[in-house]
């Protein structure tokens, strides 16, 4: 079985470290970078050979300089990007937002966990996408 590549996007140290715990105890996945902003997702994944591109991107909505809807918004106008799994999460979701997201293309739209023990709730609902997928 292939490991899935997830990118993380959160400007929030501790939720970032948080998910690398959480991944690092899964040995089928692999946490490919973790970084600040929806800006610094699209110059990583310009970067990337099309064959190196994550299987999904977990993004949090409130992202300086490109937030998680503009990035998701950016993702799924892009050919390149279209087969990757987005995954929207946030201390603060509303219907309307979560609408919006889901007519984007994002796959789940979670509410951040509080607690350590959710975290990894929220990965395992997240890499369900994929096994769903495949």
């Amino acid at each position: 079985m292939a490991t899935t590549k997830i990118l993380l996007a959160d400007d929030d140290d501790d939720d970032r470290e948080v998910f690398k715990t959480v991944i690092s105890n899964k040995t089928d996945v692999t946490l490919m970078r973790c970084l600040e902003n929806g800006r610094e997702v699209i110059e990583f994944l310009d970067r990337l050979p099309e064959e190196s591109l994550p299987d999904i991107i977990i993004l949090d909505q409130n992202m300086p300089k490109m937030n998680g809807l503009e990035t998701l918004e950016y993702l799924k106008r892009q050919d390149r990007y279209a087969r990757i799994i987005v995954a929207i999460y946030s201390t603060f979701t509303d219907a309307r937002l979560v609408e919006q997201y889901r007519k984007l293309g994002a796959a789940l739209v979670l509410t951040k966990p509080s607690r350590m023990e959710d975290y990894s709730t929220l990965v395992n609902n997240i890499l369900n996408l994929l096994n769903q997928r495949t």
